[in-house]
């Protein structure tokens, strides 16, 4: 079942117990700005993460903050999704972090 947290410590620690890096979209990365962030998967077959750059954790969390964003997660699987927190709050008000 998914889970949704803004909590930094759970989404790093199920991040790389799945083997996920933090990572932005590379049209949208530059200098002064980390653009579109997601999670990539580098060790799995089929990932697409042509157009996906490194970043680091701290440029990840501080782009995660400042755009409120939300993680959707499946505990057991690879799931996640990055979403806004206003989209979480509206359809479950009793989001768990």
């Amino acid at each position: 079942m998914a889970e949704v947290t803004t909590d930094h410590r759970k989404i790093k620690k199920w991040a790389e117990a799945h083997g996920a890096k933090p990572a932005a979209v590379d049209r949208t990365h530059q200098k002064n700005d980390v653009g579109i962030i997601r999670l990539m998967f580098p060790d799995v077959p089929q990932s697409e993460h042509t157009h996906l750059v490194p970043i680091s954790w701290d440029e990840f969390f501080k782009e995660f903050d400042n755009r409120k964003l939300a993680l959707i997660y499946d505990p057991d699987s690879m799931f996640s999704k990055i979403v806004g927190r206003d989209s979480i709050a509206e359809s479950n008000p009793r989001m768990r972090h």
